[in-house]
């Protein structure tokens, strides 16, 4: 299939948002500004651009701990993801859930979750609702190399499978599961094989290559919208970074990481549209500059937020009682 030229600017766009985003958070924490630890989706971005690409504003999205390229990639404003990364009271749960809980049902963002592969059963959920509804909405589901070793893999996809639920599992297979190498671990070479047990199409493509992304996962979310099912994907990629801001990575061989560094996606994608003359060096260079404002307003706009008021620390906690209709 081919990918209009417009498609494939705004994917150049939206892989250095989440890349210059990602930049800016390793600044502001450097500083201390931002609390706790964050998950960096340098290295991963072709994979969340390439599949949510493909889907509608009112489609879902599960998200994992390293989230901030799912949210941005389906929608989520770049201010009030740096106000919840800071603690903010404007950020999108107030400042009260930080960097792996942002949510947004404005743009289909189910959330995003600490736990490993507790999405891959949340995901389903989701995609009966969409089913019983009749809705032809779609759930994609994020997760990692290793939550494919927990029982929720199993689980998930399992009942996704039996009853036909438009729901997209998308593994990226980055090669750690923090610092366990996917090898030590797992006998098969592809958790796309894994697919064949549950009677559903697995697929690999190039985690890197944020157009091969969007072709396969295209025909996964048409087939999901069309009632077929689900379809596991698998993304080979890689993250730039160690697993958290304090993982220095020094697990992976220099060999290793220089390798993959040669195949940033950012590059990929820049090389591909200037060498099919779809833009220009100039013209490349003047939305690196565009989004590097828009990074900066938005950091603006975080730093200048006020913290949540104490008092309401009990808030948003539990439901509150109201009379039944």
């Amino acid at each position: 299939m081919d990918v209009e030229k417009a498609k494939l600017v705004e994917m150049y766009r939206k892989l250095l948002e989440l890349r210059k985003f990602e930049e800016k958070c390793w600044d502001l924490f450097s500083q201390n500004l931002i609390p706790g630890t964050i998950h960096l989706y340098l290295g991963q971005e072709a994979v969340a651009v390439g599949v949510c690409s493909n889907l509608n504003e009112d489609d879902y999205v599960q998200s994992t701990h390293r989230g901030h390229g799912h949210c941005l990639a389906k929608g989520a404003q770049m201010d009030k993801m740096f106000a919840e990364l800071m603690g903010k009271a404007t950020g999108y749960c107030k400042g009260k859930g930080g960097s792996m809980h942002i949510t947004d049902a404005n743009v289909g963002l189910l959330g995003a979750c600490g736990v490993v592969g507790s999405g891959i059963v949340m995901a389903p959920g989701a995609g009966l609702s969409a089913k019983l509804r009749g809705t032809n909405q779609v759930v994609v589901c994020f997760f990692g190399d290793g939550a494919s070793n927990t029982g929720n893999f199993h689980e998930g996809i399992n009942i996704a499978a039996a009853w036909d639920l438009p729901v997209v599992f998308v593994c990226e297979n980055n090669l750690y599961a923090m610092g366990t190498k996917q090898t030590d671990v797992m006998k098969v070479k592809n958790i796309a094989d894994r697919a064949s047990a549950y009677g559903i199409p697995g697929v690999i493509c190039d985690g890197n290559d944020a157009v091969d992304v969007y072709k396969k996962a295209y025909e996964a979310v048409t087939r999901a919208r069309e009632g077929k099912g689900p379809t596991l994907i698998e993304c080979k990629t890689y993250r730039h970074r160690g697993h958290s801001r304090f993982d220095q990575g020094k697990y992976r061989p220099e060999e290793e990481v220089d390798e993959w560094l040669r195949m940033d996606p950012i590059i990929r994608m820049r090389e591909r549209l200037t060498s099919m003359g779809i833009l220009t060096e100039e013209e490349a260079d003047v939305i690196v500059n565009e989004v590097d404002e828009e990074i900066e307003v938005a950091a603006k706009f975080a730093l200048e937020s006020p913290f949540p008021d104490p008092k309401t620390a009990s808030e948003d906690v539990w439901v509150e009682e109201r009379e039944l209709e």
